[in-house]
């Protein structure tokens, strides 16, 4: 098919008003202050709603406890 008529600048403009950037909206955390996407996780210390959801000091404890095997397992060989 061919177009009928060309859409002008101004009326393609027109058109794509709503495509607008807009900004976010962050919530700031209870516990850190620190700025996080609404109805998300915080990443920096993983509380939703003032609850630890992610754990991440009980993560962190058992990597370096993983590690630390590991190395002592190295240095017996």
């Amino acid at each position: 098919m061919v177009q009928a008529k060309k859409r002008s600048k101004q009326q393609k403009r027109e058109r794509r008003s709503h495509h607008g950037i807009t900004r976010l909206t962050l919530s700031t955390s209870t516990k850190s202050g620190k700025p996080h996407l609404p109805h998300h996780v915080n990443p920096f210390d993983g509380f939703y709603r003032g609850r630890d959801v992610l754990q991440l000091d009980e993560r962190a404890s058992r990597k370096e406890k993983k590690a630390k095997k590991k190395d002592d397992k190295a240095k017996n060989r």
